[in-house]
């Protein structure tokens, strides 16, 4: 598809289908959603009528394709432009110096007039020539677009200007034609760069193709992941990503972070089922590999089908883009029928054939509606500007029109609201252990781990910042369980999750367990004599999340937390921010989210961080991505926090209303000068340029309109 123009052509075409209730093309993506009854949902039923038309309807191409197709439409556009500028830049020179007036005589006026037509010529035969392609083509689909006035503009500057020419005139109007193609082709070559960058949210989520081991009975053989089929055994190594869907042979700890959002590595035994995309740590009894069974091949894992869900919520249209559409279909053939009739009449009141036609091509230019098509796009652009200068990075600057209108917003808690910084919230000790000396032997036996939660047990036994190392003699490690440390002096300490410790023939008594802390992480410590310390550990919310949502909800805004995490951490998070238990949701998959949200008054924003997000940011009518999200939280949200914290989301709130306000505006002034400047040409002679300069001027004042919000000081208050 060339432009909007296409996407509303093939909608309309498979709108007046049999069997057909609501289709919705998204231009971005090259997608097409169809809802109806089996037999008229088919490809071979729907691909014919489109194919009349002139385009062609395939399966779901795979993102790679999407990637190569987008790039040889860049190349396409890049070699139009180059020889619309380069041909374009003499004509628009040739047409300067007649207007100035600053050639001798009339004859060289004559060339020179002459010469800016055949310079013209590659311009229109060539670098307009997808603009034609469009227009017919929408014609075709009964839905004439801006490529048919662009069209029409285009060749009847041409038209005139010959026949002006041919009876001795020289004032023509190449250049008109010259300006609208190269203008519009800027624009095209812009406008399909940004969908290709857009392709990147779904390329993030696919996981990247791989070798896998695959047992055989007692061998072990090498394939790609994409030849791995269904209850085939695959061997996965202890820190590698699980490359297939599937259930456990064999036990072991499982990160699930990426799918559930759980903010620590959980066991599985054997018979449960992982998924792709989630991280093997390590066996209970340091196994190096684990052993599953597929049950889901590529194309069918569940983040195959996360990635097809989230193309078919950026298919469907929100409201204020179907208004808009609708808005851009009935301007265009309104445009359109006003110049054609101009000839006509004019000619009907006396006037000259040839100053009827400058009127009619008057009309074309002056209809042209850019400064309706500037109004919203140039306060979004500007508002994104004053967002990047406030610590938020738009990836879709039109997102601030939705965010303007926003009534409910959710936010993901595991690295959204949470800081990633476990602390030690409650310390058992046994009876007549000294906690000083405790401390001191923890902070040994902690520092050089990785786990998540050893950080917070440093935290909490470094209090007084001057612990040292150097006594500890060795330490094993089992990945995801524990570990066993054994100090210079001897003595020696198992420390992990309460499951290690009884499997390591330790007895934890019921002193060591306080249920009043059952929401938190749990770690038992062990020495030779038994039992020695149970700590509890929480992750802590980032330093403004209970301020932010204090504004929201004082501004009106249904706020809501929705995680994969336990009931227990999000109830407590919950409580030490400020919201409602009936506003926490607790143990969501990333399926269950968005249905959440789409049950959330409308219109919604999302705040999430990792891959279990990727499907709400979609859902949402505006996604936001934290500063620590991974990649593919990024490239999915419309836009991202460039600080640490939520507290960016009340300044872009209050930013969008800033924006929306001043579309608003742009929007009257602009339909004030379509209104005005359509009357005046039609009842008297205005010359092409006259007109494409009062185009100029209706651009600058919308330009200056949004430049407003540059100059506006940053306001955090909703």
């Amino acid at each position: 598809m060339w432009c909007t123009s296409c996407a509303l052509a093939v909608e309309g075409t498979l709108k007046r289908l049999p069997g057909i209730t609501e289709v919705s093309v998204h231009y971005p993506t090259a997608t097409v959603w169809v809802k109806g009854a089996p037999e008229a949902t088919q490809l071979d039923a729907l691909a014919p009528k489109v194919a009349r038309i002139g385009y062609r309807l395939t399966e779901l191409e795979a993102v790679q394709d999407a990637h190569t197709r987008l790039e040889q439409e860049s190349r396409y556009l890049t070699l139009r432009l180059i020889i619309g500028a380069v041909f374009g830049m003499w004509t628009m020179l040739a047409s300067l110096l007649i207007y100035a007036g600053a050639l001798p005589t009339a004859q060289i006026e004559s060339v020179l007039a002459w010469v800016s037509g055949a310079f013209a010529l590659p311009v229109v035969c060539y670098a307009g020539l997808p603009f034609y392609r469009a227009g017919w083509r929408t014609l075709l689909a009964k839905r004439p677009g801006m490529d048919v006035l662009v069209s029409l503009g285009v060749v009847g500057a041409v038209v005139v200007s010959v026949g002006l020419l041919w009876r001795g005139s020289v004032e023509v109007y190449f250049d008109t034609a010259v300006m609208l193609i190269v203008l519009l082709l800027m624009g095209r070559l812009v406008e399909t760069l940004c969908r290709q960058r857009g392709l990147k949210a779904f390329e993030t989520l696919a996981l990247p193709s791989s070798s896998v081991t695959v047992v055989q009975g007692s061998q072990r053989i090498t394939l790609p992941v994409e030849e791995v089929g269904l209850d085939a055994l695959v061997d996965v190594n202890s820190g590698a990503i699980i490359p297939l869907d599937g259930t456990l042979e064999t036990p072991g700890w499982i990160d699930t972070a990426t799918l559930s959002g759980e903010s620590v590595p959980r066991y599985f035994t054997a018979g449960q089922r992982v998924y792709a995309g989630c991280r093997y740590v390590g066996g209970s009894s340091g196994a190096a590999a684990l052993t599953l069974k597929v049950t889901a091949p590529v194309g069918q894992r569940r983040v195959d089908k996360l990635c097809e869900q989230m193309r078919r919520f950026q298919a469907q249209k929100g409201e204020l883009q179907t208004i808009a559409e609708r808005f851009a279909a009935w301007l265009s053939p309104a445009a359109l029928v006003l110049a054609l009739l101009t000839w006509p009449v004019a000619l009907l009141f006396g006037v000259e054939w040839d100053e009827a036609s400058v009127r009619a091509l008057s009309v074309l230019v002056v209809a042209c509606p850019c400064a309706v098509g500037l109004a919203v796009p140039l306060a979004s652009l500007a508002g994104s500007g004053q967002a990047i200068q406030q610590g938020v990075a738009l990836r879709d600057p039109s997102a601030l029109e939705v965010v303007a209108k926003i009534r409910s917003i959710a936010f993901d808690k595991t690295g959204t609201l949470t800081a990633g910084q476990h602390r030690v919230l409650h310390a058992i000790l046994r009876a007549g252990i000294d906690e000083h000396a405790f401390q001191q032997q923890l902070f040994v036996a902690t520092h050089q781990s990785e786990h998540p939660l050893a950080s917070g047990l440093r935290h909490w036994a470094n209090v007084d910042g001057s612990r040292q190392w150097d006594s500890l003699a060795q330490l094993e490690e089992t990945p995801g369980a524990g570990q066993h440390i054994t100090f210079v002096n001897g003595e020696q300490w198992w420390l992990g999750n309460v499951i290690w410790l009884t499997q390591q023939g330790m007895v934890i008594p019921d002193s060591a367990q306080d249920d009043t802390y059952s929401f938190a992480s749990q770690v038992a410590i062990a020495d030779q004599h038994g039992w020695l310390a149970t700590l509890y550990l929480a992750d802590q919310p980032v330093n403004d999340a209970a301020t932010t949502l204090q504004q929201l909800n004082a501004s009106g805004y249904v706020v809501a937390m929705i995680s994969g995490d336990r009931q227990g951490p999000v109830r407590w998070l919950g409580q030490q921010i400020g919201l409602a238990k009936e506003a926490c949701y607790a143990q969501r998959s990333p399926e269950a989210k968005a249905k959440l949200l789409a049950a959330l008054p409308s219109p919604t924003l999302y705040v999430g961080d990792g891959v279990n997000d990727t499907l709400s940011l979609a859902a949402a009518d505006v996604g936001i991505a934290p500063i620590q999200a991974n990649e593919a939280a990024r490239e999915g949200a419309a836009a991202q926090l460039l600080t640490p914290g939520v507290e960016g989301v009340v300044r872009l709130l209050a930013l969008a209303k800033r924006t929306r306000r001043v579309m608003v505006q742009n929007l009257v002034l602009s339909a004030l000068y379509n209104t005005l400047a359509l009357g005046v040409v039609v009842v008297m002679a205005i010359p092409p340029l006259v007109a494409v300069l009062a185009m100029a001027a209706s651009s600058l004042s919308v330009t200056l309109n949004s430049a407003r919000l540059m100059w506006h000081e940053p306001d955090s208050r909703v």
